[in-house]
This record gives structure tokens, C-alpha cells and sequence, in this order.
């Protein structure tokens, strides 16, 4: 049967011959992963021997732990062994940066779900089934449940953050009009295909190789060799890939890890962790819940004259990555919008629920969604379209009207920490998807259509998105990788990033073979392994290409100018006149093939491999005060979606998505495409049906898929189009391209937008929407009826 030249709306970018970048190669794995035969951590076959291990949950969110009664789990068949906190030979803290969790719970337990102990048996199943038959003995203590019980008692996991410019106070107070309001906007579990799992094999000498589905194989082997009291490098941890990540992988994977390698410490033998989905929900953290409120001023136009902007950050009961989501979230509650006066207080609350992690956007969707809120809700209070809003308040080369005399020109280009935006393109963006969405006209249908129906009412919206790529922390923006060339002219290429379905292995084999001038099927991606780039940075911040791309092609161009001087002695030309192309090597007088060059520089003694590094340039920030430049460039995109609601349940259908997206100049345009469709779908999901629920008691009921609703096929609209922005990277980036990992997930809160226009719509003029995300049914059916 012959694939379809269209998907989900749009022309499927073609297949194209041997080329390398720039072509939509298909994924280094896919035939693997279509056949079944692409290996997953749980797919390694077992050393004889192994053992499996299973947690034990604390039933309770805060409590004294006063025992731990595991006899009748050990009297249970193939139950080999319990592990508890006075087990761990080495520090009883996980190696975070604020080391304020513990490994197992040994007084205190602070969530429900947190880890206790660790049972070890022959089977699998064995060890789930003992590990509830231990009992603990838990005084229970009051709990800390909500955000607002946590800015009450100043119950904080990190001190809070503020950021300002200006008066802000003042500018609202003198401006024409002022809005206040408050909303929530809930977290997102990962639900990655493959579940959290670790496999740890004790090897001579008191070395560890560990098998781990991480995003961040060098944090691993920190955390690993912290727990056991040993140098880093008797650990070795590696991961072919991963079956999703998402975020949840970047901190969380070491958990796992750590917990089965004190197993197997302890035990003498492998032991492998995989919890299954019940368990992954109840231990592992989520994207962070935010609370917020705002005052903004504003003209009769809708630009914002001054805007104080208060973010409550429910983080769990430890800190994790929480200080730098929290941050990112700063930095992106500006999106596209220039803020001239402004105050931003950041809270950072210490509840008794799962440790909250990174998830795709780090924060910045979290940021980006109280901008875009507040804009609507401007739009709608001056019964103006709210995109007219939007492009009022955009960066660009204007004055600031309100410069005092006699002081220094400014413009409305710089962020309120300080950056410049140097690369602004989201006015030309805005103003080509308008009119290729047909929004005008379709926003004059809707209305229509609106005061015809009762029951049903539609929204349309369009939200942009402008999102900062590099981690924020300065120290992680760089990247190593190997490049070895074999006689037979075939490569191999290894670096510090993981493969998480996002086809970071298929861009950087692409680059490495531009670089060398062969084709792309002669270059072979292998796993991450700490043994081979050490102290690599995690995958994450879509940075994977950027970094380990421009290291792999610094590598593979080292290799390249061994072979060059090599043919130019040879040939007696410059080094600088040879060329390699399709497979061939090229001087003035003579073309041979990649592999008879390679034999001939090895019988020559010529290096045939080498290393790369690279550290991103231009990057700089304070981060006590949150000012500087902590973004290389932004990577820009607009959405237009249609929706419509059925008043009378509150269900909603998402009818129509046009996409514009920049991601420069695409290495692989069916990755890129694939990430920009699959990034929008889960940030549709965020904002619609993946609602996560604690009872009173602290407890996830929503711990499955029969609770926890991701989107379906079903929900992808048929009307689902996405086009490129095609403008290289005005930076100096690899191959004039752009990340594309997490900025298309903020592309549908043009989802959110557009559901709350439906809703405004059905309560009628100069209605006031309140509305919490995720927009639910039983929460649109509340902001229908406040």
C-alpha cells in the first residue's frame, strides 16, 4: 500500500536520495522500530543471574517514619533481599544540586509514593508483590496540599525571585485602564512510551556499568557514584535510546538507577528496576502546576503601560530542577511582548506531592501562557480582536513612548532582563499566517455562526511563540563527541546526547556526513556512554543539535583535514584546493573514493579520528538578579486554531490548526516537521483533557490511563497544517538551523485562547472569562457559568 503524500494536512516532506542536510532522511531507527528489533533498556538480554527490584511507596504525604517491617515480604517466595536507607554505602542524599531529598526515606516521608525501601526477587512480579506486603509504621503530620496553604506559611523549596523594570505600580496607576485577575494553568505526566528502568551490573574491581532510559547519562553516573561512596569514573552508564523522555528523564532516571545499583551492591549480582505505569506515576515528578495573579494597565489600544505579575510555582516536596523552571518561566512571561514597566515576584512553594521536574518547555510554557491570558483578557475588555492586541504590544525598533528628557534613546527590543532581540520576526510571521489562515474572515464566519447557535459556539485565536534556546545555566551550554573513520571509509559517530525518539542520532550522523562528503548511510550513530564523552551536558533545553551537532562536525572536520593534507601531499596542491563530495575525494589532478583514502592516509599513519568540542557562544547571566543574555537566539512560530464548545457539557472539539514555524534552515524537514506536530498535540493536551487530581489526602487519583486522558487520534483535527518559515539562523548555528524541540508546544495555547473566546462568546459582551487549565469539560461548563 503506498504511503499518502499528504499527513495531518500538509504536503509529507519527500524522501530524498543520499544528500545528508537538508533532506528528510528517515530516522536512524525507524526500519528497527517498525520491525521490533530496536533494543529498549528492558529489551537487554539478562546477565544469568539478574534480579529484579520493585519500591515501596510511603501511603502517606508527610508522617514520621518510625519502622520498617519487611518480614513477611522476605518470607515470600524468590524474595531475595529488602533494601533500606542504612544500606546505602556512600551519601543517603540523591546528588542534586541542593541535596534536599532523600535516596530512601529513613525519618521522614514527605509525599505519597515516595520511596522507602527497595525488594529485591527472582522474578519481576515477585517483587512487586512483596514490596506491598511490607509494612511501615508511619505517625502521620499535617500536610502542605495547596499553594496558597504554602505562601501562607512561607513554606518555600527555593527563595523567592523578583525581576523589574521601571514603575510598574506607577505606569498602571496613570494608565487609561487596569485589569486584575487570577488564574491556574495544571501540571502534565510525561507518560513516555517506555517507563522509567535501570539495569546495573557490577563488573571487576569495583566498577559499574549501568544501563539507563536517561536523558542525562552524566548526572547518572554522579548520582550513582555519589550513592555508593565511589570516583565517578569506576561508573559507566549508557543508553542506545530512549522510548520517550519529555523531560521526565533528565533528574528522574536517576532514581532508578541509583536504587537498582544499591540493590545489586547489596545482593552481589545485576539488578534490574522497571516500574510499571502505576508506580511511575505515583514516584516520579510532573510538569509544574502554576498559580497566578496580574494588574495590568493599558491604553484604549490595548498596549500594556505596566504590568505586575505574581507566579506561584507548586514545585513538590524537594527542589530538583524547580529553581531553573522557575526561572525560565520569568524569562518567557514576556513571549513576543515588550514589557516597559514591569514587576515579576516568583514563588517557588514547597508542597507534600511528587518532586516536580522538567518537562518539554522548562518552564516556558508556564510563562508564555500568562501573557497570552492577559492579552486576551485585554482584548476582551476593550472589545477589540484580541490579534490586534497581540500586535500592538510585539518587540520591535519603536521608541518607548515615555522616555524622560535628556536620557538615552530606548526601544522597545529589550527583554525585562535585559537582552536584546536582535532576530525579531514575529510581526512578518503573524502578518503571512493571517492571511494564509484566512482569520479575518473566518473570525467574521465564527461570529456569525455564534449568534445563530445556541448550543454550540466556536473561538479562533492566533498566539505566537518566541522561545529562548540554551540552558539557562551557563556551565551546561557545551558538548563533546568522537568521530572515527575506518579504512573502509565507513564512521562512526559518538557524542554526550541521547536519542529520545527526536532524531537528534539521524540530524548529527547527516551533519558529520556533510562534513566528511559521504553518504549518510556510511555514518553510524552509536549510544551515549559516560566512557567514551564524559561530563556531558543533559539532552534537554533543545539544545541536543545545536550542541553536539557543531562538536560532531568540529570532529568530523578535524578528520577531514588529516585526509586533505594527506591528498595534498600527494597531488602537490594546497590542502584548502581538496575537495569531498558524494563519496569522493577530489584534488585538482586526481578524484578516488572516500575508502581507498582512508586505506592509503591509515597505511600512511595518518589520524583517522579525532574529538570535538564546543561551547556556545555570546551567553551570559546574573543569575542573582535574572539579567543578561542567557538565550543564543529565539526560535519563533504562530498558530491559528479553531474550536468549538457545546454549552451545554462544556466538551470542546479543536476544528482547525495552521501552523507557521521557524526552525531556520531545517536539517531534516519530516524530524522537524514530526517534532512541530507532535509538540503541539501534547501542549493541546496540557491544555484540554490531562488533568492531574490529588484527593485531600495528598493521593494522584489520577495515577492511569483510565483517569489520565492524553490526547487520542481522535482529537487531532483533520485540518492540520504546518508550513516552514524558511529563513536561515542569523546565528551562527549548525547548518543555519534552529531547535525545534520545545517551541512548538506553546503553539497551542492558540488552543487555549481560542476556547476562551468560545466562551466569551457564549456569555456575551464584556463577559469576563475565568477559566483554570486544563480546559476540561467540567471546567469550561464552571467559566460558562461564573
Amino acid at each position: 500500500m503506498n504511503a499518502p503524500d499528504s499527513f495531518l494536512g500538509q504536503t509529507r516532506p519527500q524522501i530524498a536520495p543520499p544528500g545528508a542536510s537538508g533532506h528528510s532522511h528517515p530516522h536512524e531507527s525507524a526500519h528497527a522500530q517498525v520491525a521490533g528489533a530496536a533494543h529498549y533498556i528492558d529489551d537487554i538480554p539478562e546477565i544469568t543471574g539478574t534480579l529484579h527490584a520493585a519500591p515501596v511507596l510511603s501511603p502517606v504525604a508527610h508522617g514520621k517514619l518510625k519502622a520498617v517491617d519487611a518480614s513477611a515480604a522476605l518470607a515470600m517466595p524468590g524474595v531475595r533481599g529488602v533494601v533500606v536507607h542504612t544500606d546505602i554505602p556512600g551519601e543517603p542524599v540523591f546528588a542534586t544540586f541542593m541535596h534536599d531529598e532523600k535516596i530512601l526515606a529513613d525519618t521522614l516521608v514527605e509525599h505519597v509514593g515516595q520511596v522507602v525501601a527497595i525488594v529485591v526477587a527472582d522474578t519481576v512480579m515477585q517483587a512487586r508483590r512483596a514490596a506491598r506486603r511490607v509494612r511501615l509504621d508511619i505517625e502521620e503530620l499535617p500536610a502542605t496540599l495547596t499553594v496558597k496553604a504554602a505562601l501562607e506559611a512561607k513554606n518555600f523549596v527555593l527563595p523567592p525571585v523578583r525581576v523589574q523594570r521601571g514603575d510598574a505600580a506607577g505606569a498602571i496607576g496613570r494608565a487609561p485602564h487596569s485589569l486584575h485577575g487570577a488564574f491556574e494553568v495544571g501540571g502534565q505526566e510525561h507518560f513516555y512510551l517506555e517507563g522509567q528502568v535501570a539495569y546495573a551490573v557490577p563488573k571487576e574491581q569495583g566498577q559499574w556499568l549501568v544501563h539507563s532510559s536517561t536523558q542525562h547519562p552524566g548526572e547518572v553516573q554522579h548520582w550513582v557514584s555519589h550513592a555508593l561512596g565511589i570516583a565517578n569514573h569506576a561508573v559507566t552508564v549508557e543508553c542506545r535510546r530512549m522510548g520517550g523522555g519529555f523531560g521526565g528523564k533528565e533528574t528522574q532516571a536517576g532514581h532508578l538507577a541509583v536504587w537498582a545499583t544499591l540493590a545489586a551492591h547489596k545482593l552481589g549480582c545485576p539488578v534490574k528496576m522497571r516500574l510499571d505505569r502505576d508506580d511511575d506515576f505515583m514516584v516520579t515528578g510532573k510538569r509544574h502546576p502554576f498559580e497566578y495573579e496580574y494588574t495590568a494597565g493599558f491604553d484604549d489600544t490595548g498596549r500594556l503601560c505596566g504590568l505586575e505579575l505574581m507566579l506561584a510555582v507548586n514545585c513538590g516536596f524537594s527542589a530538583d530542577l524547580s529553581g531553573p523552571v522557575a526561572d525560565r518561566a520569568v524569562f518567557h512571561c514576556d513571549n513576543a511582548y515588550f514589557l516597559e514597566d514591569v514587576d515579576i515576584v516568583s514563588y517557588r512553594c514547597k508542597l507534600n506531592t511528587q518532586s516536580h521536574t522538567a518537562f518539554r518547555g522548562f518552564g516556558g510554557p508556564q510563562g508564555v501562557i500568562a501573557i497570552e491570558t492577559i492579552l486576551g483578557d485585554i482584548a476582551r475588555h476593550l472589545n477589540i480582536d484580541p490579534l490586534d492586541v497581540r500586535i500592538r504590544n510585539l518587540y520591535s525598533d519603536e521608541l518607548v513612548a515615555s522616555q524622560s528628557p535628556g536620557t538615552p534613546e530606548r526601544r522597545r527590543d529589550t527583554t525585562h532582563y535585559q537582552m536584546k532581540v536582535e532576530d525579531n520576526i514575529t510581526a512578518q510571521l503573524f502578518a503571512r499566517l493571517e492571511q494564509t489562515s484566512g482569520y479575518r474572515k473566518r473570525r467574521a464566519a465564527i461570529a456569525a455562526w455564534n449568534s445563530a447557535s445556541p448550543v454550540i459556539q466556536r473561538g479562533i485565536a492566533i498566539t505566537p511563540v518566541k522561545f529562548g534556546i540554551s540552558f539557562t545555566a551557563t556551565q551546561f551550554n557545551q558538548a563533546g563527541a568522537l568521530v572515527h573513520v575506518y579504512t573502509d571509509g565507513s564512521v562512526t559517530v559518538n557524542h554526550g546526547g541521547t536519542e529520545m525518539g527526536q532524531g537528534l542520532n539521524t540530524k548529527i550522523a547527516q551533519i558529520v556526513a556533510d562534513e566528511l562528503g559521504v553518504p549518510f548511510a556510511s555514518v553510524l550513530s552509536t549510544a551515549a556512554d559516560t566512557s567514551k564523552v564524559p561530563n556531558a551536558s543533559a539532552t534537554a533545553a533543545s539544545s541536543g543539535t545545536d550542541l553536539n551537532g557543531r562538536a560532531a562536525q568540529f570532529a568530523a572536520r578535524h578528520v577531514r583535514d588529516n585526509l586533505a593534507a594527506f591528498v595534498a601531499g600527494l597531488d602537490g596542491c594546497g590542502a584548502g584546493a581538496v575537495r569531498f563530495e558524494h563519496g569522493q575525494v577530489i584534488s585538482p589532478t586526481t578524484t578516488r573514493r572516500f575508502g581507498d583514502v582512508t586505506s592509503a592516509a591509515y597505511n600512511n599513519r595518518i589520524q583517522l579520528w579525532s574529538d570535538g568540542f564546543y561551547r556556545t557562544p555570546k551567553i551570559h547571566y546574573d543569575k542573582r538578579t535574572l539579567t543578561g543574555r542567557p538565550f543564543y537566539y529565539f526560535a519563533y512560530g504562530a498558530a491559528c486554531t479553531e474550536v468549538a464548545i457545546d454549552t451545554l457539557t462544556g466538551e470542546s472539539r479543536v476544528l482547525k490548526v495552521d501552523i507557521l514555524h521557524d526552525a531556520g534552515r531545517s536539517i531534516n524537514p519530516a524530524i522537524d516537521m514530526g517534532q512541530i506536530e507532535g509538540g503541539f498535540v501534547q501542549g493541546m493536551g496540557w491544555l484540554t483533557t490531562e488533568q492531574l487530581v490529588w484527593n485531600d489526602k495528598g493521593y494522584l487519583s489520577t495515577h492511569a490511563p483510565s483517569t489520565y486522558k492524553i490526547p487520542a487520534t481522535g482529537d487531532v483535527p483533520e485540518h492540520f497544517k504546518v508550513d516552514f518559515w524558511h529563513e536561515p539562523n542569523r546565528e551562527d548555528n549548525v547548518f543555519g538551523s534552529k531547535a525545534v524541540g520545545e517551541p512548538p508546544f506553546m503553539l497551542a495555547i492558540s488552543v487555549w485562547e481560542a476556547l476562551r473566546e468560545a466562551v466569551a462568546s457564549a456569555r456575551g459582551p464584556g463577559a469576563v472569562v475565568e477559566m483554570d487549565a486544563p480546559a476540561t469539560a467540567e471546567n469550561v461548563l464552571l467559566a460558562l457559568n461564573r
